[in-house]
């Protein structure tokens, strides 16, 4: 009879089925009963190689928790559900969600969280740039993923967070394309005729971002003292369902099979046929009768440092105060319709403008004052930064004016200008290298006497 072994202590043998096996004491379940970690290999060498692995991890307290361990799929349905939505805001969260379905769990969602290797990922991250996304979109995925495996090994479900053994695709920083001095005066110009035509001064004029634009509302207006409060922000969130079973509510509209190559359904959707509902589906959440915390929502900002106070440039005063008077006209003029909102820029019924049509309008306005295609965050908070620096005001108080927490994301929003440039190093050469007096032309070609003339003549005789 061979003897026991002490706590603690790891067995091994070779098994009648041809394998060697290891058997680990890794301590106690959480019902109390033993953790008895099994592993098993064709040769002794490697058994006990893999013995001992566990053994360092158990030491170390390292060791992943017992029970089998669950899918990405599994996992990241769990994280987003019960974790990040804690501390996420919606528009993250929703965009995390997007990501999830879309490119991680069609990706790498079957395999077990413990089996997950960095070439599934590096598989992962190639197919998506193949399919046409920008590394920009890599990147995000490989954030999310990144911190969902984070937290798995914080709580001991994987030994290793193999997301940081892999390198995204290398990011190349969109450059800013601002609005020149010309360029906006045009803009403006052509905004004019806009019944919200401050809603682009500000915009423009003060760099406000598009949320915090249509999110302003009159009683974080202080006209006398001429100052904005910017403590809140419009966005469109998606909708939630508010029922007790979402999969049953959407029933109507779940969509299991893909369209057929000549789709007429869906001709005119600008993003082409939508994809295929999951199996587990329970989404359709706007058409839910008890649907909640969806639509536009006034929502604050993102940090404390972008609900500082704004001055005012006093010449927009009375402008602001003009729109005041045409906004009480409307409302004046719509009667009972007038859904009241307090928002400083609304619809002609009094509802806060749709960012999706506000993004539109700005193309419109391009469009008209001949200036080429870009981004809306060119537009406004780009071109606030750029004309500010131009105008010579110092990068801190630019920073002060755009609300940002740190100078080098200031840095980012102010693009140089080439003719700053030329007249700069202009100004360094005449510091180093002053430019000399042109010669003036003389009429005669020396300026030796006529005695000296006469020497040289008798020399060279």
């Amino acid at each position: 009879m061979s003897p026991r072994n002490l706590n603690m202590e790891s067995s091994i043998y070779f098994g009648d089925d041809g394998w060697w096996h290891g058997r680990v004491t890794m301590g106690v379940k959480s019902d109390g009963s033993p953790d008895r970690r099994h592993r098993m290999a064709k040769t002794e060498t490697e058994i006990k190689r893999k013995v001992k692995e566990l053994e360092a991890l158990r030491d170390k307290g390292r060791a992943p928790k017992a029970g089998r361990k669950p899918t990405v799929e599994k996992w990241m349905t769990t994280y987003l559900t019960d974790i990040a939505s804690l501390k996420l805001r919606p528009r993250s969260l929703d965009d995390y969600w997007s990501k999830t379905r879309n490119d991680i769990i069609p990706g790498i969602g079957q395999h077990r969280l413990d089996k997950l290797e960095p070439e599934h990922l590096e598989r992962m991250y190639r197919s998506l740039l193949e399919a046409g996304h920008a590394p920009s979109h890599v990147v995000k995925v490989h954030r999310i993923l990144s911190r969902a495996l984070k937290i798995a090994h914080r709580r001991r479900l994987v030994v290793e967070n193999v997301a940081t053994l892999v390198d995204p695709p290398s990011l190349d920083e969109t450059e800013a394309n601002p609005f020149t001095i010309e360029e906006a005066k045009a803009f403006l110009a052509a905004a004019l005729k806009r019944p919200n035509y401050m809603r682009w001064v500000v915009g423009v004029g003060m760099g406000f971002r598009q949320g915090e634009c249509l999110g302003l509302r009159w009683k974080y207006v202080d006209l006398e003292a001429e100052l904005f409060h910017p403590q809140w922000q419009l966005q469109r969130l998606t909708w939630r369902h508010g029922c007790t079973d979402p999969r049953e509510c959407g029933m109507r509209l779940h969509r299991f099979d893909a369209c057929p190559q000549n789709c007429t359904l869906h001709k005119g959707y600008k993003r082409g046929c939508p994809k295929p509902c999951p199996k587990t589906c329970t989404g359709h959440a706007s058409a839910c009768p008890e649907r909640k915390d969806g639509g536009l929502v006034f929502t604050r900002p993102k940090t404390k440092k972008s609900r500082s106070e704004v001055p005012i440039p006093p010449p927009f005063i009375p402008y602001l105060r003009g729109h005041k008077t045409q906004q009480e006209e409307m409302k004046a003029a719509a009667g009972i319709a007038w859904q009241e909102c307090g928002a400083v820029f609304t619809r002609p019924d009094g509802r806060p403008l749709d960012p999706r049509q506000d993004w539109e309008e700005f193309k419109e306005i391009l469009a008209e004052a001949g200036i080429d295609d870009r981004r809306l965050y060119d537009g406004s908070r780009h071109t606030a930064g750029t004309i500010l620096n131009e105008l010579g005001v110092d990068i801190v108080t630019i920073m002060e004016i755009l609300r940002h927490t740190q100078i080098s994301q200031t840095r980012r929003y102010v693009k140089g200008r080439s003719h700053l440039s030329k007249a700069a190093m202009g100004r360094m050469g005449d510091t180093f290298l002053p430019q000399t007096q042109a010669p003036t032309e003389t009429r005669t070609e020396t300026t030796d006497s006529r005695s000296d003339r006469a020497r040289r003549r008798r020399r060279i005789r």
